[in-house]
């Protein structure tokens, strides 16, 4: 879900990953938090952004609803946009549109460190009319005179750092929106130094790592492209197979073609596609349809009803390896205990590839980090022993930077010609829009008790905190529909209808609706489209047309595992 920042930042400033560490946080002056609630959903984080704060750190939040990060005891946001879902490009091209009309920017930046022919193209666009606050302010409902006053705070600086979330990648300008923050951050100056930056916090602990080592299908590990023949020669020479110059397919494409089927089998790692991708019926239909689904997790999931194969996965206190943090922080893991079901994961994997007929043999993880180490010049200079000596490192790790770098591109930016640039960002609605039959937009978001689609943390006590997902809806809302604080309701959307018990809320304004996704039985992704970011299918999560409708009866609930465990751990 965070494939578009690494098209966006890639395409900028050159790496798709963040500019800064986490320490630099506490010498920001502005920070711009952008569809991400760090309180609940990155509490780490969100305890030295509170910290700052409270030192004096002035706060812009840009997210649909007023979240703890906007209102709460130690954390008060001095502008808050809160934006229509799906208008974020608009509203963040509308804050160019007043830092270029009003010659905020940094000319000196942008003439000694960028493209100055693509800075003047990206002004060209953003500085005109339509993007004027008094335009897109009504179409995105919020207030002109808040766009202005974020964007002179921002520009103001003097060290300004943005940080976002999946409320900006998971759009069909999931994409356009990451080139949008790369783009003011670049006109502002503020890159190259503590303080600054942009920054995605990333939905995962190690989401991050899964992005260095190729999880998509147009690169190999360190974000190197498989099209390009020398780069294919240097892996096809360490692994002693013939590699194919063709990218291979995303999620999304992978269950179109299993339903017409050309696509006929998947290995799946400590994931829940069923509760945790969108259009939760055709996903179900694709694997329906496929001959051999293998699942490698820790615990029977809502896709393990249609896998034919379950191999036990390891938990990170079972296995030795690396994690690579939101901050591009490689940190050990540790062995603990041994693996319950006697293998960690690399041993699975290994074991998969020899009984597959090719001869993969690793004695130990250290000697997986040095393999990535010979093939992603960003980790070339990783280690175990690194690792070991002092702690951790953020890459690049090399030969100019032995035990890694902290803030990125103090210098020059990781492209050709070393200068960052400006991209177009126009402004394209979403084709997921309302109508007089699904009137509501409807977003979704994460809570402090429960983790993604609650594989884990529903088996514990936290879902005592948190028992089900409720649909938050602004009051005047729930009147016109005759519906009142604990109501059952249906949400129907044009994919499908699940039912939820009503939350009144002043957190969201009239005309949006808002629910989590962590417990099974919601089946919130039953609602969500198949709609996806224009450039790496990454879904668009956070807008779907609903409609929300009473019902008489309370659904039918079958006694979970997860609320007895909850239960235990509390006697």
């Amino acid at each position: 879900c965070h494939s578009p920042t690494q098209f966006g930042m890639s395409a900028t400033v050159g790496w798709g990953a963040a500019s800064q560490h986490f320490d630099s946080i506490l010498q920001a002056d502005v920070i711009m938090v952008v569809g991400a609630n760090p309180t609940e959903g990155h509490p780490v984080f969100g305890s030295l952004m509170k910290r700052r704060i409270r030192e004096g750190a002035r706060l812009i939040v840009i997210d649909p609803r007023r979240t703890e990060t906007v209102d709460s005891p130690h954390c008060r946001a001095n502008v808050h946009l809160p934006l229509r879902p799906g208008t974020n490009v608009a509203v963040l091209d509308s804050i160019a549109h007043v830092i270029v009309r009003e010659r905020l920017y940094n000319e000196t930046f942008v003439r000694e460190r960028c493209e100055w022919q693509e800075f003047e193209g990206w002004m060209a666009l953003v500085g005109d009319d339509r993007y004027a606050p008094e335009v897109i302010g009504p179409e995105a409902g919020i207030d002109p005179d808040a766009i202005r006053q974020a964007a002179r705070l921002y520009a103001g600086g003097p060290n300004s750092a943005i940080y976002y979330g999946l409320g900006v990648t998971e759009h069909s300008q999931g994409s356009t929106g990451v080139m949008c923050l790369g783009n003011l951050a670049l006109a502002c100056g503020m890159l190259g130094r503590e303080g600054v930056g942009v920054n995605p916090l990333r939905g995962q602990g190690n989401v991050q790592g899964g992005s260095c080592l190729g999880s998509w299908p147009h690169v190999f590990s360190g974000y190197r492209f498989v099209t390009d023949p020398e780069v294919r020669g240097s892996f096809e020479q360490e692994w002693g197979v013939g590699l194919d110059g063709e990218p291979g397919l995303r999620l999304p494409n992978m269950f179109d073609a299993a339903l017409t089927g050309h696509f006929r089998g998947m290995f799946i790692m400590g994931e829940d596609p069923v509760q945790s991708d969108p259009n939760q019926q055709h996903v179900i239909a694709a694997f329906r349809n496929m001959e051999c689904v293998v699942l490698q997790d820790l615990f029977l999931n809502e896709t393990s009803k249609y896998a034919h194969v379950f191999l036990p996965g390891s938990s990170s206190l079972e296995k030795e390896g690396t994690f690579t943090s939101a901050e591009r922080r490689v940190n050990r893991v540790r062995k603990v205990v041994e693996p319950l079901a006697g293998y960690q994961d690399w041993e699975i994997v290994v074991k998969l590839m020899n009984a597959m007929g090719y001869p993969a043999h690793y004695d130990n993880a250290g000697q997986i980090l040095d393999e990535i180490a010979r093939l992603s010049p960003a980790y070339r200079g990783m280690s175990f022993e690194l690792l070991e000596r002092i702690g951790s490192a953020q890459w690049p790790c090399d030969e100019e930077a032995p035990e890694g770098t902290e803030v990125l591109h103090r210098k020059r930016f990781p492209r050709a010609n070393g200068r960052g640039t400006f991209m177009l960002t126009e402004f394209v609605p979403t084709r997921e829009r309302t109508n007089d039959r699904y009137p509501l937009l409807l977003t979704t978001g994460r809570i402090l008790s429960q983790y993604n689609v609650g594989t884990q943390t529903r088996r514990t006590a936290n879902s005592m905190w948190h028992p089900e997902d409720r649909l938050e809806m602004h009051a005047e809302d729930a009147l016109a529909r005759g519906l009142a604080d604990g109501d059952w309701v249906n949400v129907t959307s044009r994919f499908g209808t699940t039912r939820l018990r009503v939350k009144l809320s002043q957190r969201v304004n009239p005309g949006v609706v808002y629910t989590t996704f962590h417990h099974a039985q919601s089946k919130a992704n039953t609602l969500t489209s198949d709609l996806s970011d224009w450039a790496t299918n990454c879904p668009e999560y956070k807008v779907t047309a609903v409609e929300v409708t009473r019902v008489t009866a309370e659904p039918e609930r079958k006694t979970a595992e997860p609320a007895r465990a909850a239960e235990e751990a509390l006697a």
